[in-house]
């Protein structure tokens, strides 16, 4: 299910790992899956396969955008340098890795806010659930959202991928 949301996601602007103030219109034209994510987290796993995609797709025009988030029962404590390393030698992380942030509540990052807007392929929108929560931004800045559980290689996320690459 795709979601038009009433704020443009693309125009959002949010914190960079190196304290930079960014939008995703950096990316623009380009299809980003925004994912928030977790080092300490039974999904973690999921890094692989996100880093996967950004190989797969990135020459095509696609990026990944991981926002670190220590909502979910404390499982992103670390500092953002932490976080970077972690993910770069773990997983061999290349695509960018932003600030830290909430993605739920009062004091959730505005593109989160935002974000959370969209529906999923049941039709719901509303709080993240978890870590690795992803949202498919198209270049037209139309949103797709794949829960948690859905991982990075599940062919519905392939195939929006691939949709919005070819739009």
């Amino acid at each position: 299910m795709t979601d038009a949301i009433a704020t443009d996601v693309r125009e959002i602007p949010f914190e960079t790992a190196d304290g930079r103030t960014a939008t995703l219109n950096e990316y623009a034209g380009r299809t980003t899956l925004v994912v928030n994510v977790a080092s300490r987290c039974g999904l973690t796993p999921q890094y692989a396969q996100l880093e996967e995609l950004q190989r797969a797709y990135a020459d095509r025009g696609f990026t990944v955008v991981g926002f670190p988030c220590n909502q979910f029962m404390g499982q992103e404590p670390g500092a953002i340098d932490e976080i970077l390393e972690y993910c770069s030698t773990t997983w061999g992380v290349t695509f960018p890795v932003m600030a830290k942030v909430k993605v739920n509540g009062k004091k959730a990052a505005p593109l989160f806010t935002a974000l959370r807007e969209a529906r999923d392929a049941d039709g719901k929108a509303g709080r993240v659930q978890w870590n690795f929560e992803k949202f498919l931004v198209a270049p037209d800045g139309s949103v797709q959202r794949f829960r948690p559980g859905t991982t990075p290689d599940d062919p519905r996320i392939v195939a929006a991928i691939e949709g919005a690459l070819a739009s």
